[in-house]
């Protein structure tokens, strides 16, 4: 191996060096590329139900996120005085048995909308805890100076898995129809098979986790309110923290709406079936994939803030002129890779600046801001890129990137360029001989 490449290899994937986190890491995974596939079937099984329509897209994604608007300050409490291990067991628990419910329903061909939503919604409770959980364990098996990177390989897990999950769905779903749709090509039944290996994948993440040594937590003598409140001040009293904060929901009110704009504009106006429907959500994974990789071999990945918003931004617009699936394919992945640039900077930023015992409730706020602003951006989202509405999906969406612009532009200057301590880890970190 060349030394350029292996010097560049060693630094990308540094934090897998720690054997805690590795096994965490690839148990992440393997049990992601289940939940992406499931999401993708459950994204099409909406618009099958519902016969391609937007709202119906939209209120799925309102039921599956409002949960973290409602419960991420509560969450963060509880993450802060419970056993992060019991925390991650009994979320990952439910979300298996939400991903059996829809397995068996859509097998049987009994699957309807409102299940869906329902099931979306018990699942999205079980994320508003499970996910702040998942990101604030990142310092439990790694040292500090390597959090940034562990934060990069966290987000490239996430979206490794996403780009073969969703690319895995059009093939899995082809499956499907001689497994269970008996040659029906238009029999739902044919969407169970994603499901079904979902409620696998969840089986060696719950070993992982059962076995994992956790750092003892230190007990909690205050009221939830108390401990709820302690963390919103902390937040509005550090500005790195506030103003990253606020760019991150803006956004998720405005741009970062993929999970309703991919499957809306593949299925309703490209008009594509599941193998297209699987290369566009996939194309957007590689972009992000490509984007956390980048991120994790940069020595310091916060500097890229600004940088990844931009490329978002420009992505975004020219997704919303691109007539079909052919150019849109190459647009998606730049947007992810702008996406995740933007993530991975933001989340690094957090995780550096809060002190440990306030670390739960910093992410579940961040969590809010990133997640729970999902409900809220799915219905502008729906609602502007509507076929049927006033502006239709293209001119919908050049709102919508438009209105991310101003809400970039006017926090550009109060967005932190890097912090200290991080600087000082770096320099150290490339000082040491090997």
């Amino acid at each position: 191996m060349p030394a350029n490449l292996r010097d560049w290899n060693a630094r990308t994937f540094s934090a897998l060096q720690h054997p805690n986190f590795r096994r965490y890491w690839l148990s992440q995974l393997l049990s992601l590329i289940g939940s992406w596939m499931q999401s993708t079937a459950q994204q099409y099984l909406v618009l099958e139900l519902s016969h391609g329509s937007s709202a119906a897209l939209g209120m799925v994604t309102v039921a599956q996120f409002l949960p973290s608007l409602l419960l991420s300050l509560v969450a963060g409490a509880v993450i802060d005085r419970l056993p992060r291990r019991h925390v991650l067991l009994t979320t990952q628990i439910v979300l298996l048995v939400c991903s059996a419910v829809l397995a068996v329903s859509t097998h049987l061909g009994v699957v309807s909308l409102p299940l869906v939503i329902v099931t979306a919604f018990v699942a999205g409770t079980a994320n508003a805890f499970d996910l702040p959980a998942r990101q604030s364990m990142v310092v439990d098996f790694v040292p500090r100076s390597s959090v940034p990177n562990a934060v990069a390989l966290n987000s490239l897990s996430f979206n490794v898995s996403r780009t073969i999950g969703q690319a895995l769905f059009g093939i899995v779903a082809a499956l499907g129809v001689s497994l269970f749709a008996a040659g029906n090509s238009g029999n739902v039944a044919r969407l169970a098979l994603p499901f079904y290996l979902n409620v696998i994948s969840f089986f060696y993440v719950l070993y992982v986790i059962a076995t994992l040594p956790f750092p003892p937590r230190e007990p909690h003598l205050r009221s939830m309110a108390e401990d709820v409140l302690e963390g919103l001040r902390y937040v509005r009293a550090t500005p790195a923290i506030r103003n990253v904060m606020l760019l991150v929901g803006l956004l998720s009110l405005t741009v970062i709406n993929f999970n309703v704009l991919i499957p809306y504009f593949a299925r309703v106006v490209y008009g594509a079936k599941e193998g297209t429907f699987g290369v566009l959500s996939a194309a957007f994974g590689v972009g992000a994939m490509a984007g956390a990789l980048w991120q994790a071999s940069r020595p310091n990945p916060l500097r890229n803030l600004r940088l990844g918003a931009v490329i978002l931004l420009g992505c975004t617009l020219l997704l919303a002129l691109a007539p079909g699936p052919l150019l849109a394919t190459p647009v998606l992945m730049l947007c992810g890779f702008g996406m995740l640039s933007l993530l991975v900077s933001a989340n690094s930023t957090v995780q550096l600046s809060v002190p440990d015992d306030l670390r739960g409730r910093v992410m579940s706020l961040y969590s809010f801001v990133l997640v729970g602003m999902g409900p809220l951006g799915a219905i502008i989202s729906s609602w502007l890129i509507n076929k049927e509405g006033l502006l239709g999906p293209h001119v919908g969406l050049l709102v919508l990137d438009a209105l991310g612009a101003v809400c970039v532009l006017a926090l550009w200057t109060r967005l932190p360029r890097a912090l200290p301590e991080v600087e000082q880890a770096v320099s150290a970190t490339q000082e040491t001989p090997a």
